[in-house]
C-alpha cells in the first residue's frame, strides 16, 4: 500500500516513469482523504471536478509536476473554480476570465488543482473557519490557513499561500509543516488579489523540504542545487527582530534546539546584533500595508464595507489617513535596512535562524496569532523558510525561520536541507 505522506514530489515522478503508479492516483488519494477528514477542518473553500490528464498520458518523461495535486489558496485566479478572496461570499465571482500566471505555470508544468483553499479575508487578520490540524480548538493561523492545514492533514502535498506579514511562516509554523516565502517578485502575482503590493510575496507549503526545493527548481527554471549533508563553514547569524519582544518557552527551546543542530553539523554559529533601526522596522511595515491595502482595496471598500470586518475596515481607514510623506518615509527606512542586512551578510553571515512565531498556535479561533517575528523579513523581501524542527510534549509544532539575503534562495534551501534531510 503506497505511504502518501511520505512520499516526495521526486519519488511520484519516479514511480510514474517506472509504470508503478499512474497521474490520477496521488489525486485520488487526497480527494479521498479530503472528504473524510474537511467536514471537520475546514481547509477547502471549493473542490475541483476529477481532472482530465493531459500531457501526463504518453510515455516518458512526463512534465516535472505530473500529477501532483495542488491546493490553490483562495485569493488567487482560477478560470474553473469560484474566487471568494476570503470574504465568506460577500465578494464572489463564479469564474475569472483566465487563471492566475501561477496556476497556469503549475498545470503547464502537470500540477492537478485539487481546489481553493480557505484564506482570511483578504489575505488580513479576520480568522476563518479552518481549525489547526492538531488541536480543533486552536489557531491554524492566517492569513494562508486553509493552505497550511491541508497540507499538514496530508490533504495534499503542496498548497500555494501569500504572505504580506507573516501569512506562510506563522501558519507553517503552527501546522508544522515547511513554509517558504521566496525572495519578493521571484514569482508572478498577477491574478492574485493584491492587499500591499510592494509586500504581497507567492509561496507555499509542503511536509518535505526536498519538495519545496523541487518546486521552487521546476517554478523558476533554476537549476537543481544539491542539498547539503553537514554545514562546515556556514556562518548562521542568531537573531530576533524585534529584539524587544520575547518568546515563548517553547520557541525558546525550538531556536536553541536548532542552534545546537546547526553547531553539531559543523557550521559557525554567532549572534547577529542589528540595532534598534531594525526593531522600528515591524512599525514601518505597518504603515506600508496601510497605506498600500487602502489603495489597493479601494473599489472593495465603497462597495463591500456594510460587510466587511471591522479589523478590516480598521486598517483601510488608517491607510486613508496616512500622508504620502510618512508612507516614503517608512519606504526609505526599509531601503536603508535593507542595504545593512545585504552588508552584514556578505560580511559575517549566509543565514540567519529566527523565531517563525512567538509560540505555539494560540487557542481559540477569533484570532489568527502574530505574525511579529515575520513583518521585518516580509518588508525587506528578503527569502524566508520555516522548518517545523520542534514539537511540544503536548504534540504541537513550534517552527523557527532561516532567512538569506535577496536572491539567495537557493542558497537558503540547500542550507535547510542539512536540518531536514
Amino acid at each position: 500500500m503506497t505511504d502518501w505522506n511520505h512520499m516526495t514530489l521526486a519519488g511520484f515522478q519516479r514511480k510514474l516513469a517506472d509504470g508503478e503508479l499512474s497521474p490520477l492516483d496521488w489525486w485520488k488519494a487526497c480527494r479521498k482523504r479530503i472528504n473524510a477528514m474537511d467536514p471537520n477542518l475546514q481547509a477547502w473553500e471549493c473542490l475541483a471536478p476529477e481532472p482530465a490528464i493531459t500531457g501526463c498520458d504518453g510515455a516518458p518523461p512526463y512534465p516535472a509536476l505530473c500529477g501532483i495535486p495542488v491546493g490553490i489558496k483562495d485569493i488567487i485566479d482560477t478560470a474553473r473554480l469560484p474566487t471568494t478572496w476570503g470574504t465568506r461570499g460577500y465578494h464572489r465571482v463564479t469564474h475569472s476570465d483566465m487563471d492566475a500566471a501561477i496556476v497556469t505555470q503549475l498545470t503547464r508544468l502537470g500540477a492537478l488543482p485539487m481546489g481553493k483553499t480557505v484564506s482570511t479575508e483578504y489575505a488580513y487578520f479576520q480568522p476563518s473557519k479552518t481549525c489547526n490540524p492538531h488541536d480543533s480548538a486552536r489557531t491554524p493561523g492566517g492569513s494562508s490557513s486553509g493552505s497550511a492545514a491541508a497540507v499538514a492533514a496530508g490533504m495534499v502535498p503542496v498548497a500555494l499561500g501569500t504572505q504580506t506579514v507573516g501569512s506562510i511562516i506563522r501558519p507553517a509554523s503552527y501546522c508544522g509543516v515547511v513554509g517558504f516565502k521566496p525572495t519578493h517578485g521571484t514569482l508572478s502575482i498577477a491574478g492574485v488579489k493584491a492587499l500591499a503590493p510592494s509586500l504581497d510575496t507567492l509561496g507555499w507549503f509542503t511536509r518535505h523540504l526536498e519538495d519545496t526545493r523541487t518546486l521552487f527548481t521546476a517554478l523558476t527554471g533554476s537549476d537543481p542545487t544539491p542539498a547539503l549533508e553537514r554545514l562546515e563553514g556556514v556562518r548562521v547569524g542568531l537573531c530576533r527582530v524585534p529584539s524587544t519582544h520575547s518568546p515563548s518557552l517553547e520557541t525558546a527551546a525550538a531556536l536553541e534546539g536548532a542552534a545546537e543542530k546547526m553547531a553539531a553539523l559543523g557550521a559557525d554559529l554567532d549572534t547577529a546584533e542589528l540595532g534598534p533601526s531594525f526593531d522600528e522596522l515591524v512599525t514601518h511595515q505597518q504603515v506600508i500595508l496601510a497605506y498600500e491595502a487602502a489603495r489597493a482595496l479601494a473599489s472593495e471598500h465603497v462597495r463591500f464595507e456594510a460587510s466587511m470586518s471591522p479589523a478590516l475596515i480598521a486598517l483601510l481607514d488608517e491607510g486613508q489617513r496616512l500622508s504620502l510623506a510618512h508612507y516614503w518615509a517608512s519606504r526609505q527606512a526599509a531601503d536603508r535596512a535593507r542595504l545593512m542586512l545585504s552588508q552584514q551578510l556578505a560580511e559575517r553571515f549566509d543565514v540567519l535562524l529566527a523565531p517563525s512565531a512567538p509560540g505555539v498556535a494560540p487557542e481559540g479561533l477569533d484570532s489568527t496569532g502574530d505574525p511579529i517575528y515575520s513583518r521585518a523579513w516580509t518588508l525587506l523581501g528578503v527569502p524566508c523558510v520555516n522548518l517545523p524542527l520542534h514539537w511540544t510534549p503536548r504534540g504541537l509544532p513550534v517552527g523557527v525561520q532561516l532567512i538569506a539575503g535577496r536572491y539567495q534562495d537557493l542558497r537558503l534551501l540547500s542550507i535547510a536541507s542539512a536540518l531536514m534531510p
